[in-house]
């Protein structure tokens, strides 16, 4: 009886074993894998991660596409399509918002913790939330292939420290544009400067072509100004700095240069062009969106805002027919102008999710590199690739003068240390002069001691 208990006792021993061993091998198993296996992410992920798992991120968009058919938001949504077919895994919400109101939406978000984790926007906003350590950076995505093809100075305004929180895009030098059509009506077409090849010109000749257009065509405003607030403001920096050949910025960013006599002196015709109706009247109460609907209308002929870029979003939201041209700023003398670049590019917002993140960079490699989207989506931006090896996207007189343009192109004050904080006071500068409060040279003197403040104050947080 013993004997038996015992074999019992042993057969029982060796079946909890064998039991044992085959839940062990059942976990390795297809359906139960936990261990690493490649998964399809963005450059720099590793190939010791878990299999590719659905994820959702969400992308906040400026319109920096032309409209679809009309319809904001449609390329968008069907560039994302075009993704899902590549990575269904990953989930792309997409929520366009507007050059108005959308910066303030961002920095509501921001302060509640409730960022979108992708954005395509510009310099101006994406560096200062690089500098606040709010983005992730981009560096393991970026091959060298990629990075010696685009100029240093597009990764200048790309950077913070040596750290990249913005993909570099699509670029244009901002300019101003004319109604061609209403020169042609009144016959003073060689007023401008449309048949010299780099369309340089003196603020003496564009004076000429205002007259003309306030003479013989007096159901048409000359030009425009607007300083409602702070979108735009690239238009009225580089008008100001060129009509009194001066520079924003100190070359090395450390101090405002603009605060000239000659650049208040342009401020004060400003205002009393407004008087003669050389420029809109109530330019202190517009905004940037204001004077290029009434552009979009035929109702001006000269815009101080624009590029090849606004020049293709702007084709479908024409209310009038008319051909547009491309020019520089005019200068004092006639001298070649400086011109600041627009330039696009794509961040991600560090919201604490690393499969969120490695998403993002997998959406931004799609629309920046894709063999075919890439391409097609330079385009409907209207504007030009950063990179040097991409040329000749449009058979186009305009985009060939914008290729030419991106000579006069100087380092954009979006670098500098504290500019979110230096605009904030430009506006209401521009609006002292505007209405009356102060001449051009005070206006820009106390702008000056102001956005100097800034700067120190930034490089001092920055140590």
């Amino acid at each position: 009886m013993a004997a038996r208990t015992k074999k019992a006792a042993m057969l029982m021993t060796i079946l909890l074993v064998m039991l044992t061993a085959a839940c062990s091998s059942n976990n390795n198993a297809p359906g139960n894998k936990t261990t690493s296996e490649p998964q399809n992410t963005a450059s720099g992920g590793s190939e010791a991660t878990p299999a590719a798992k659905p994820v959702e991120i969400t992308w906040w968009n400026f319109p920096n596409f032309q409209a679809l058919d009309g319809e904001v938001g449609k390329y968008e949504k069907e560039m994302i399509a075009a993704f899902n077919q590549k990575h269904p895994e990953i989930k792309v919400n997409l929520e366009m918002i507007t050059f108005d109101g959308g910066p303030e939406k961002l920095n509501v978000a921001i302060a509640s913790n409730s960022a979108p984790d992708v954005i395509y926007d510009a310099p101006g906003r994406v560096i200062d939330w690089g500098k606040k350590g709010l983005l992730a950076p981009l560096d393991d995505m970026i091959p060298q292939e990629v990075r010696s093809d685009i100029p240093d100075a597009f990764w200048k305004q790309s950077m913070v420290g040596d750290k990249t929180v913005m993909y570099p895009i699509n670029t244009a030098p901002f300019m101003m544009a004319v109604n061609k059509t209403v020169f042609e009506k009144i016959g003073a077409l060689d007023l401008l400067p449309l048949d010299r090849k780099d369309r340089v010109w003196s603020f003496d000749e564009y004076k000429a072509a205002l007259q003309a257009v306030k003479e013989k065509a007096p159901d048409v405003i000359p030009s425009v100004f607007f300083a409602k607030s702070q979108a735009g403001d690239q238009g009225t920096r580089a008008y100001i700095a060129n009509l009194g050949l001066s520079s924003f910025l100190k070359d090395d960013l450390s101090a405002i240069a603009i605060n000239t006599d000659q650049a208040g002196a342009a401020l004060d015709w400003i205002a009393q062009a407004q008087k003669d109706k050389l420029v809109i009247s109530g330019s202190a109460a517009l905004a940037a969106s204001d004077v290029n609907d009434l552009f979009l209308q035929g109702k001006v002929a000269f815009s101080i805002n624009y590029s090849a870029v606004l020049k293709a979003q702007n084709s479908t939201l024409k209310k009038a027919e008319f051909e547009e041209a491309l020019l520089p700023f005019p200068t004092l003398d006639g001298s070649a102008p400086k011109l600041e670049p627009y330039l696009g590019g794509m961040a991600i917002f560090n919201n604490g999710d690393d499969a969120k993140i490695a998403a993002a960079k997998t959406f931004i490699d799609f629309v920046a590199n894709d063999e075919v989207y890439g391409k097609k989506n330079l385009i409907q931006t209207g504007g030009l690739s950063v990179r040097n090896s991409v040329t000749g996207l449009y058979d186009d007189e305009e985009y060939a003068y914008s290729e030419l343009a991106r000579q006069f192109i100087t380092a954009p004050p979006t670098i500098a240390d504290g500019y979110a904080e230096i605009r904030t006071y430009w506006f209401p500068a521009l609006q002292s002069v505007l209405l009356g409060q102060q001449t051009g040279k005070e206006a820009l003197d106390s702008f000056a001691k102001s956005a100097d403040e800034a700067i120190a104050k930034a490089k001092a947080q920055l140590k």
